[in-house]
């Protein structure tokens, strides 16, 4: 009876290890793409990522094609459905570098994103869409260690527009939940300024441990 029950318990571990999606490797959370064409545009964006997409929507497939508004609504040409954005949801085995980023009060959270996704470049309905995403799971933490990646996430998911935009900005997060704060080298955060054909990207990844 003991072995069964030792048996039991490993097998109900292996299954809540498998449930947990495998969070020793970081998922990349969330990008969305918006496309902002000067005028209307059939644009194609091929995404080459170090892992494997787990969602994407509308559906991937071999690459996304889409009539472009300057608004940014997006029109799929065959069927005609709108869009706001271009989401996809992946694994890879990347690692993300805290060398330098901030450490946040999580009661904090928000007013700190709104600040560091303004300098990053977001306009304000872009950043309310980060923030409505991923605050519920970051402003009940004592702290959060939050770093802003740029070629370990650029490198790891690479794409290809065409034609290609006049600006591109990519604004990626890796963060960590903390019990206790910790001190970190501070970001220095910039953006290009919007010119043109205007490409922005957002997404994020909960780093466990």
């Amino acid at each position: 009876m003991k072995k069964r029950s030792c048996l039991l318990a490993l097998v109900l571990l292996l299954l809540a290890l498998a449930a947990c999606g495998g969070r020793d490797e970081p998922m990349s959370e969330k990008p969305v793409l918006y496309l902002y064409p000067e005028e209307e545009t059939l644009v194609s964006v091929r995404l080459d990522l170090d892992g494997g997409l787990t969602s994407s929507y509308p559906a991937y497939g071999d690459g996304w094609t889409v009539l472009a508004n300057p608004e940014g609504t997006l029109t799929d040409p065959e069927s005609g459905r709108e869009y706001y954005c271009l989401f996809w949801e992946g694994t890879a085995g990347t690692e993300y570098d805290f060398s330098t980023g901030y450490c946040v009060a999580g009661e904090e959270t928000a007013s700190f994103l709104e600040g560091a996704l303004a300098a990053l470049g977001l306009t304000q309905r872009e950043a309310n869409e980060f923030l409505i995403y991923w605050l519920p799971r970051m402003e009940g933490n004592p702290y959060n260690l939050i770093s802003f990646q740029t070629g370990a996430y650029t490198d790891a998911a690479r794409l290809t527009i065409d034609p290609a935009p006049d600006t591109l900005i990519r604004v990626f997060m890796a963060w960590k939940g903390l019990e206790e704060p910790v001190e970190v080298a501070p970001q220095g955060l910039t953006a290009p300024e919007r010119t043109g054909f205007t490409v922005v990207e957002w997404g994020g990844a909960e780093v466990i441990g």
